[in-house]
C-alpha cells in the first residue's frame, strides 16, 4: 500500500466559510509564532508543538469559531515543523486582508478523522462542503489533510489516502535527459516539449499591460494545469512501459541565477521528477538519478569525446551532429539520454547508492 494525495474542488458557496476558517487558522499561526519568538528571544528555548499546544487550549470554544482542536493542534505541529526546516526563530505572519499585496492563500489543516465524505460532501467542523468527487472518495478511508485556496479564490480539499500499488509490467530501462528547447528527451526519442509559459508569454504581456489582474490569473493557472497535465501524461506512461528510469541530475539553482532563467523555470524540472518518482514508487520501478556530466559531448556509440561534439554555452545551438571517431549521426538530445541510460546501466552494475 502507498499513500496518494488526492485533489478535489470544493464549490464556489462554500469559499466564505472557508475564509473565514482560514482567518481562524491564521490568527492561531500568529500566535503561535509571537510566542515562540519571545520565547527563544526572552529565555532560550525553542517550543516543541506539544508545547505550542498547551497555550491554545480553549481557543476553539470561543464564541464564533469554527475551527476545531484537531486543526489548531495541526497548525501548532506544522509551525514547530516549518521553523525547525527553515532554522528561523521566527516565521513570516499568515495575512488575511484579501486586498493586501501580501495575502497568504487560506489553509486549513485537518488530522486523520476531522474529515469524512458521503453522498458527494465532505463533513467538516460541523459543515457540510460540496464537491466534485472525481475520484470516487467512497471508496477510500480518508486520512489527515487540508483545504486550500488558489490564486483565483478557488478551494480545494487535499486528502491522503492509502492505495494499493500497481506492477509495471515493464522490463526495459529509459534514460531521460531534461533541457530548455525540449523539457524530456527519452532514450527512445520521445520528447516532452513543455515551454507551456513561451506559448502563452505574449497574451499575459497584454492582459499585464492593461492591469487585468483577473485575466492575469486566469493564464498563469492555466500555464500550470497545461504543464502539470503534460508531465503527468509523459510519466504515466513512461513508468507503464519501463521497468527502470534514469535521470539526469541536471538542477536549476544555477541556471536560474543566468540569462536562462525564464526557459529553466519554464521546464519545470523538478515537479517533472516529483511525479516521476513518485509513479516509480507506486509501480516498483527503479528511479536513479545518475550524474549527466559530459553525456551531451560524448557519442553514445564509440564513447570517445570527439572535437565535433557540442562544448559549452556556444555549443547550445548546435542540435545534431556528427561524431568524426564512427561516423555516427546524432541527435544532441536522444545522444544524452542514452549515455544517461548507460550510466545508470553502470550504477546498478556496482550498487553504488550516491552519485
Amino acid at each position: 500500500m502507498n499513500t496518494k494525495t488526492l485533489k478535489l474542488r470544493i464549490k464556489d458557496k462554500h469559499a466564505p466559510l472557508l475564509r473565514q476558517m482560514a482567518r481562524e487558522v491564521n490568527q492561531v499561526w500568529n500566535f503561535l509564532n509571537a510566542l515562540s519568538f519571545r520565547a527563544i528571544r526572552e529565555r532560550s528555548v525553542f517550543m516543541s508543538a506539544f508545547d505550542l499546544q498547551k497555550y491554545t487550549n480553549g481557543f476553539s470554544k470561543i464564541e464564533g469559531v469554527r475551527i476545531g482542536s484537531t486543526t489548531i493542534q495541526q497548525v501548532a505541529d506544522e509551525y514547530a515543523t516549518r521553523r525547525k526546516q527553515f532554522k528561523r526563530s521566527r516565521l513570516s505572519w499568515r495575512v488575511s486582508n484579501r486586498v493586501s499585496p501580501k495575502y497568504s492563500l487560506g489553509w486549513v489543516p485537518f488530522k486523520i478523522g476531522a474529515a469524512k465524505y458521503k453522498a458527494g460532501q465532505t463533513q467538516f467542523a460541523g459543515h457540510k462542503l460540496g464537491l466534485w468527487d472525481s475520484y470516487g472518495l467512497g471508496q477510500y478511508s480518508l486520512r489527515s489533510g487540508s483545504f486550500s485556496e488558489d490564486s483565483r479564490g478557488r478551494w480545494y480539499f487535499n486528502v491522503c489516502v492509502q492505495v494499493e500499488t500497481t506492477a509495471t509490467c515493464g522490463t526495459e530501462a529509459v534514460g531521460i535527459d531534461l533541457g530548455l528547447k525540449a523539457a524530456a528527451t527519452t532514450s527512445d526519442a520521445e520528447v516532452l516539449q513543455g515551454r507551456q509559459y513561451r506559448a502563452l508569454a505574449e497574451k499575459l504581456g497584454i492582459a499585464q499591460r492593461a492591469g487585468k489582474k483577473a485575466r492575469v490569473r486566469a493564464l498563469h493557472a492555466k500555464i500550470k494545469h497545461q504543464r502539470q497535465d503534460a508531465g503527468h501524461k509523459f510519466t504515466s506512461q513512461l513508468v507503464k512501459r519501463y521497468g527502470a528510469v534514469f535521470v539526469g541530475n541536471v538542477s536549476s539553482a544555477s541556471l536560474v541565477k543566468s540569462k536562462m532563467a525564464k526557459s529553466t523555470l519554464d521546464a519545470g524540472w523538478g515537479q517533472l521528477k516529483t511525479m516521476l518518482e513518485h509513479k516509480c514508487q507506486r509501480a516498483g520501478v527503479v528511479f536513479e538519478v545518475v550524474d549527466e556530466r559530459y553525456t551531451t559531448q560524448t557519442c553514445s556509440c564509440c564513447g570517445s569525446i570527439p572535437v565535433s561534439s557540442p562544448k559549452g554555452r556556444a555549443g547550445l545551438r548546435i542540435r545534431e551532429w556528427t561524431c568524426v571517431s564512427c561516423g555516427t549521426a546524432h541527435d544532441r538530445d536522444v545522444n544524452a539520454a542514452r549515455n544517461i541510460l548507460a550510466a545508470g546501466h553502470r550504477r546498478l552494475a556496482v550498487g553504488i547508492p550516491v552519485l
